[in-house]
This record gives C-alpha cells, structure tokens and sequence, in this order.
C-alpha cells in the first residue's frame, strides 16, 4: 500500500461512530497508509490521520475530499425517524461522496449498509440473494437506496446483522430494557440471529479496503459466520452480570402480550428483530477478505463487558 515512501491515502466516513471509530484504528495502524477520516466534528489528532471537517448534507463540503485517495470507505449514516434526514444523509449524501471518489478516481469503494434491509421477515441461513429486501423503516429504506451508487461505481457493500462490542449502544440496551418487560426466554429462545463483534467487523472493513489483490464487487453478508441463539446470546449477557437471568419459556403470544402490557421504547418491530429468527448466510465474505473469525459470535462479550455494565447503568 504504498509507493516511493509515499503513504497511500484512503477516506474514511463515520470515522466517530461506534463502527467508524473502531474501523479508524485499524486502519492508522497499517503501514504505509494514511486516513482522511471526514467529520463534522473531527476527532483528536493522532499519527496516520488527517481530519477533515465535511458534512454529508453539504455537498460542498465534500468537494476535493477523495483527491489522491486509492480507497473510500464509507460507514457513516444516520439511523434515525426523521425521514428527512435520512434521505438527506443515507441516499442524496452518499450520492455526492460517491460523485466526488468517481470525479477523483478512487480505485476501490467499501460500503457499509445493515441487514436490517430484509425487513421483518424471519429467515435463516439465507444468502444475498435469498429473499428480497423489504425495508420495515425510514433508515433501512434510506440505507438500501444508498447502496446503489455504490454498486454501480464497482463497490463492495456489506450488510452485517447485529453488531456488538464496546460502543453498542442500541442492540444490547434494546435486550436489557427487553428482559425486564418480558422476562423469560422468547419462544423458547430458539430463534437464529447473525451477530458480529465490532472489533471483528472493523477488520472486515480494513481488509477490504487494504488488499493488494483486486476486491469483487458486489453485497455480502457480514456477520460471523456462526449464527447465535438469543437464548445464548440472553444467558450470556446474563452470566456477564449485563441483564437479569431469565428461567422461564414463553410462547410467542405471550412474548407479545407482555411487551403491549409493560411499554417502552423498544417496538414490537424491533423486538420481533432480535426475538425471531434473522440469520444470513456470511461465510464467502470471510473466505474472500481471508480474515480469519472470531471463535464464537461471542468473543466480543468478555472484554466489553465491563463498558455494557457502566453504560446500562448510567443510562
């Protein structure tokens, strides 16, 4: 990745997010490589980095910004209800950043997108092309519609599923305000899901965008490979002293009945998410980066446990 001594640079969006941040180290650590980590507010200076302020929603603000760069690896997005925003940021933003790295010549595009664009169809084990995506929300329709551009510059998508670690600060609050308004494993517990340590996925994101051999095109599923079952997944957490132990099976009418009689902000959509089978097939991608997984899907679980337990709480 580099030239005459000269570092090769790649941009890199939500570089301050909970992904972003992760996928930032990673990057700065590698030789011959430079970051131009885009932000509205950039974050403190450190070797390998170079900040630059841009917003997404000001096109002009991108201008220049993937000059001289040979990668653009694009992981900010906004996962918010203001539909607005959403297509402000996910759909017309990416957009202009994806012009800009054409007009500049960028030789490789990684992108994140979610899951979560298959909707709230249960499946399991299925491959990309397993079912179409029906987005259930404003920002999954949004950050379906941002891969396009992606796609036709040639780009890698990746669509993980849960994502996890030190950071998370939806999925595993999402669980423990779940637990205490349905206390017991939900529908037995059996239900598949497809998670990915943060620290895993960041290394997906580096390999990516890092490879000296030419990276295919296209979206692939990027999870661990093994799926996880969120009575484990539950009983894990639990162990961990992160959510309250559980020691009843509920059917699934029950499950939802409880969760109408004890409100909160976790809706019935988002809870059939993680309470019903949503498992995908991710094994090419870890074939095709040759980025060894993770042991388990659980890896992630030990050491951020302490940081999951000072966040609940302050929260």
């Amino acid at each position: 990745m580099q030239i005459s001594g000269v570092p090769k640079v790649i941009v890199l969006t939500g570089a301050t997010g909970f992904i972003g941040s992760v996928a930032l180290e990673a990057l700065a650590r590698r030789s011959g490589v430079r970051v131009r980590a885009l932000a509205r507010t950039p974050g403190a200076d450190r070797d390998g980095v170079e900040w630059v302020r841009a917003d997404l929603t000001d096109p002009e603000s991108l201008r220049g910004v993937c000059e001289g760069a040979v990668a653009l690896v694009h992981l900010a997005s906004y996962i918010g209800r203001d539909e607005e925003r959403c297509h402000a940021v996910n759909v017309a933003g990416s957009a202009a950043l994806l012009a800009e790295a054409a007009r500049a010549g960028v030789e490789r595009v990684v992108h994140l997108s979610t899951a979560a664009v298959y909707g709230n169809r249960p499946h399991r084990g299925i491959g990309v092309d397993g079912i179409v995506p029906d987005p259930a929300s404003t920002a999954s329709r949004t950050r379906l519609a941002a891969e396009a551009p992606v796609l036709a510059a040639g780009g890698v998508v990746l669509r993980p599923g849960l994502v996890l670690g030190t950071g998370d600060r939806w999925v595993v609050p999402a669980l423990a305000e779940l637990v205490t308004r349905v206390p017991a494993r939900w529908d037995g517990g059996r239900a598949l899901l497809s998670v990915v340590g943060v620290t895993e996925l960041a290394r997906l994101i580096d390999a990516l965008a890092t490879s000296t051999e030419p990276v295919p095109a296209g979206i692939h599923h990027a999870s661990h490979p093994a799926p996880v079952r969120i009575g484990d997944l539950m009983a894990a957490l639990a162990a961990h002293g992160i959510v309250p132990a559980v020691e009843e099976d509920w059917p699934w009418d029950r499950c939802i009945a409880a969760l109408h009689t004890h409100p909160g902000r976790v809706t019935e959509r988002q809870f059939r998410l993680l309470a019903r089978d949503y498992h995908q097939q991710s094994t090419p991608i870890w074939h095709l980066t040759k980025v060894p997984p993770a042991d388990t899907p659980l890896s992630f679980l030990p050491p951020s446990a302490p940081w999951y337990r000072t966040h609940l709480t302050t929260r």
